[in-house]
């Protein structure tokens, strides 16, 4: 086409992968542009995702401690009320000033903002449909596929967004459930049933597996279902939902027990379908160019984003790895790093995963039982959070750190912290096995005092010597 656009690089989708990868590949010099069909870009984590999901996780959690915990500091309030469309017209801000917030920085940055859905044509082109009808083409040295996920639907259940919902429409109930069931023990599930518990739903959550959060340290996944289960969520594990159906404004909810046994019936105002996510791929043309996918139905790379098509990349949530948005922004500047001729890198041994609950679950590096299934040789170091001074005055006390170690070289191999703050406490673990850091570096370092990271200093004395504070 005569005015068909040509670039160093575009980009199809404008998620934390596509619009990081983006704004890095134009500050490194490449004339470059994104493809996004959703209107605003940051993609499923910051418009229905991450950022929504921790605003009403944040606005659930001040609810809470002005209905339950401020009385034990002192602090009487009376006639509390929960105005329900306000904390969901906060949610809905916080997110419109970050969206706009990345369109600001494509301006500054100069990266060209495609509105459409982007489809593979081969040979270098991208067709962008923008409206039935409207469409254009650009092409491109290096095309790189950053569509991110969609939820797993459940075979035989149908999602409505109002009934019976995905984390999207959890995230816009008009009213407070009575009883809302989860399908699923995963982090999306138990951050959205912590939400609205908070708020003053019965919940339950059926998991197939016998323990919730299945991919985290079996010992702190298993202190952080006590915890909630205090909090007032109710498990049905080793269950799995065969059913749901209309009676009346309600929802019978079919349940049977995963190894075979007779089922039961429990009645629902919502359901939240919960059970994973899968890589989002419909209508990117992937079999017009002839790229691969594998298995799961994820793009195959090479293991530095390669696909079988030479100058097709793809990042974050379409390729193997975890699903989390940080990982794929690492992705998307180790790429563009790449594609400038750098040499980009990410060290996936490093990617922690946070659960942002009230405690907060964080975790980095190997289990104990990944440890021992690999025969490696270590030592543990553990350190609860009611011997720590800050957590103690806040009333902050559920929970502990236990971190892992090499039993011959000291050297950290994993990290797990269930408490106050472990998503924001995580990345000095993080930055210690980075820089393949040992127990005793973590335990001589200064911690200040009074703080929560403490008692990661204390979990790492308990490996190299002994607690001081236990």
């Amino acid at each position: 086409m005569a005015d068909e656009q040509s670039f160093d690089v575009v980009i199809i989708g404008g998620g934390p992968g596509g619009y990081v990868c983006a704004i890095k590949a134009s500050q490194l010099g490449l004339k470059t542009a994104c493809i996004e069909n959703r209107g605003a870009l940051g993609g499923t984590c910051l418009n229905v995702g991450c950022i929504p999901s921790k605003a009403l996780l944040s606005s659930s959690e001040e609810f809470d401690k002005v209905s339950h915990h401020l009385a034990a500091h002192g602090i009487t309030a009376e006639k509390i009320g929960l105005d329900l469309p306000k904390m969901l017209a906060r949610k809905d801000k916080v997110v419109a000033d970050f969206t706009k917030g990345v369109e600001f920085l494509f301006k500054k940055y100069k990266v060209t903002y495609l509105k459409g859905t982007g489809r593979l044509l081969g040979g270098g082109r991208v067709e962008i449909l923008s409206a039935p009808g409207q469409a254009e083409q650009v092409s491109a040295k290096h095309i790189v596929i950053a569509t991110g996920s969609e939820p797993t639907p459940l075979p035989g259940i149908t999602i409505d967004e109002k009934k019976i919902v995905s984390s999207t429409g959890a995230l816009t109930l008009e009213k407070v459930p009575n009883h809302l069931v989860v399908i699923g023990g995963g982090v999306i599930g138990l951050e959205l049933g912590s939400v609205w518990r908070r708020l003053g739903a019965k919940v339950t959550v059926v998991e197939f597996l016998d323990r919730i959060v299945p991919t985290m340290d079996v010992e702190i996944g298993q202190q952080f279902q006590k915890i909630l289960t205090k909090q007032g969520l109710a498990f049905k594990l080793g269950a799995k939902v065969t059913g749901v159906k209309p009676n009346g404004e309600a929802l019978d909810v079919t349940i049977e027990p995963a190894k075979g046994g007779a089922a039961e019936t429990m009645q629902a105002d919502v359901v939240l379908v919960a059970i994973g996510r899968r890589p989002y791929v419909s209508g990117v043309g992937l079999e017009m160019a002839g790229v691969e996918r594998d298995e799961k139905g994820r793009v195959k790379t090479d293991g530095h984003f390669k696909t079988n098509i030479p100058g097709i990349y793809a990042i974050g949530d379409v390729i193997a790895g975890p699903m989390l948005a940080h990982k794929a922004e690492e992705e998307g500047v180790a790429l563009a790093e790449m594609l400038a001729g750098q040499a980009g890198h990410v060290n996936y041994e490093t990617c922690p995963n946070i659960v942002y609950t009230a405690p907060e679950l964080a975790s980095v590096g190997k289990t104990e039982e990944e440890l021992k299934a690999a025969g490696i040789e270590y030592k543990i170091g553990k350190f609860p959070f009611i011997a720590n001074g800050r957590a103690k005055a806040a009333g902050e006390t559920d929970g502990l750190v236990k971190l892992l170690a090499d039993a011959k070289t000291d050297r950290l191999l994993g990290a797990h912290i269930l408490g106050p703050n472990a998503g924001t406490m995580i990345h000095e673990c993080v930055m210690a096995m980075e820089f393949q850091g040992s127990a005793e570096d973590v335990a001589r370092a200064f911690h200040g005092h009074p703080t929560h990271s403490e008692a990661i200093k204390e979990a790492a004395l308990a490996i190299t010597s002994s607690t001081i504070h236990m």
